[in-house]
């Protein structure tokens, strides 16, 4: 069966959301699901129940259908089901980076105006009174809502919803640093999660080690989700640790990662070979993959890694295929039932293979626009439906499509999206600072490092670069702090006084690699 007949085949099939797909799909609910390194193992039916059960609570606390629930926790078995829960119950799922100061947090609260936040104990007493109910959740199952757990029934009514409801609120950003949500629907995930069940051969004989944060679609829905529709199972970890990971690989056949995983991984004394012979795939994303790396480890363990591109927006868009050439460099090709072109950023017109142009995309994948937003949602899409995705890219003669960069000047830091506008307006607050631009040059471990040019006042000297640094650690969480903060005369301008930012990542594009 290939991708786009088995999404076609779910819509056919009476199936009418998320999560009736899920049990639709559980075809051994006493198979394992999640085996968690707190030694807590979940069956597929154990972890339906404890959905049922969350569900209970939040209807408890009067949120219903169109309602957001805003998540900050840290990783947990408990804290990946609230959002079956939430679809469950007809509510949005709003994750959010734990990462993230209480500054930023009420940002988003503000916008998507949640009627209950999830969140760390710690944190409780300082959202208290931002939304209607405030519940708190440890990474060992720990806090109110798990105590509530007790109190209620696993059974659950499930919400009549249907694909094109909203099912997940995912706030993204743009170069102007104000964040922005956008909307995915049942039939977003569903659609995108079936096909890449097909498209990677994922199987009950599957166990995916699974070390990514649980508040981006990577780790949230793309391996999650992935897994949960093809019986398979997930060796569930709260953070990436390279021992620990390598511990993992004879349990395991597949990894989800960002470059920095496969990095560090390389330069691992134990990571061999021998030590990969049960594995069948490596997956990269989020970042760009540098192709020294892919040679790098293709040549010491004999895998290719498999590159794919995805957004915030859409999910996976491309891949390098699973039975195929894996072409370094680039990100494969487009997912089946998925289209994209590269067309001529002034005017839209297509492109042929080999010039570089925007990246637009159109498919079941696409989100339906930006929260609240119909002024931002209609400028980024074309009058016959294609998402234009702010990315720079071509595609060569084979259909392979490689990103050159990205029009909007965003930087991904290890997996994730770092605004300029954002760090800049932190930055010029400094008041030995006259201006500021921050870029993204190429780095080895991270895929891009966060750097900072700025220009002083007359008469600001010296330059305290650890210092600034230190500060905005204060500030801001720290993926998206600066790794280094360069002082210069002048910023490099066109003829009409634009910062020309990419004269900047060319002079420093050596600055973590030399």
């Amino acid at each position: 069966m290939d991708e786009l007949a088995a999404w076609d085949d779910v819509k056919n099939s009476g199936v009418a959301n998320f999560p009736e797909l899920v049990r639709a799909r559980m075809l051994a609910p006493d198979a394992n699901f999640i085996r968690g390194e707190d030694g807590r193992d979940f069956t597929y039916e154990d972890y339906w129940l404890l959905s049922g059960r969350i569900a209970n609570v939040l209807a408890h606390h009067s949120v219903g259908a169109g309602d957001r629930v805003a998540v900050q926790v840290a990783k947990s078995v408990e804290g990946l089901a609230i959002f079956l829960a939430c679809a469950r119950l007809g509510a949005i799922f709003l994750p959010l980076n734990t990462a993230y100061t209480a500054a930023e947090v009420d940002y988003f609260v503000r916008d998507a105006e949640p009627s209950l936040i999830v969140c760390e104990p710690a944190k409780a007493s300082v959202l208290a009174g931002t939304a209607g109910t405030v519940l708190a959740l440890d990474d060992q199952g720990g806090g109110s809502l798990a105590e509530a757990l007790h109190s209620q029934p696993s059974a659950f009514a499930d919400a009549k919803t249907g694909w094109d409801d909203g099912v997940a609120l995912l706030y993204t950003s743009g170069t102007t640093g104000k964040s922005k949500g956008a909307l995915l629907t049942h039939s977003n995930l569903a659609s995108n999660a079936v096909t890449l069940v097909e498209a990677w051969d994922f199987g009950p004989r599957d166990t995916l080690i699974h070390a990514l944060p649980i508040y981006h679609t990577h780790g949230l829905f793309t391996a999650t989700n992935t897994v949960l529709l093809s019986g398979s199972s997930l060796l569930f970890r709260r953070k990436f640790d390279v021992d620990e990971v390598i511990s993992l690989l004879p349990q395991a056949t597949s990894l989800m990662g960002v470059p920095t995983f496969y990095t560090r991984l390389l330069s691992h004394k134990g990571f061999t070979r021998d030590s990969v012979k049960h594995m069948r795939l490596f997956i990269s994303g989020s970042a760009p993959l540098l192709a020294e790396t892919h040679r790098g480890f293709e040549e010491k363990t004999g895998h290719a890694i498999l590159e794919r591109f995805g957004m915030t927006e859409t999910s996976m868009n491309t891949s390098n295929p699973y039975r195929g050439e894996r072409l370094a460099g680039t990100v494969g090709l487009p997912l089946p039932g998925i289209e994209v072109r590269v067309t001529d950023p002034a005017t839209g017109a297509l492109l042929p293979p080999g010039d570089v142009g925007m990246i637009e995309v159109r498919g079941p994948n696409v989100f339906t626009g930006y929260w609240r937003n119909p002024e931002k949602t209609a400028a980024e899409f074309r009058p016959d439906g294609f998402f234009i995705t702010g990315d720079l890219g071509s595609f060569d003669g084979k259909g392979y499509l490689t990103i050159s960069g990205r029009g909007k000047d965003l930087v991904i830091t290890g997996g994730f999206n770092v605004y300029p506008k954002e760090i800049e307006m932190e930055i010029d607050q400094f008041p030995e600072v006259e201006e500021s631009a921050v870029i993204g040059v190429p780095h080895a471990d991270f895929g891009e490092g966060v750097t900072a040019v700025v220009v002083l006042k007359a008469g600001q000297s010296p330059f305290d670069e650890s210092g600034m640094i230190a500060e905005l650690q204060k500030r801001l969480a720290k993926f998206k702090v600066p790794k280094r903060i360069i002082s210069v005369p002048e910023l490099p301008r066109n003829a009409m006084g634009k910062v020309q930012k990419s004269l900047l990542r060319q002079t420093y594009a050596g600055l973590y690699t030399s």
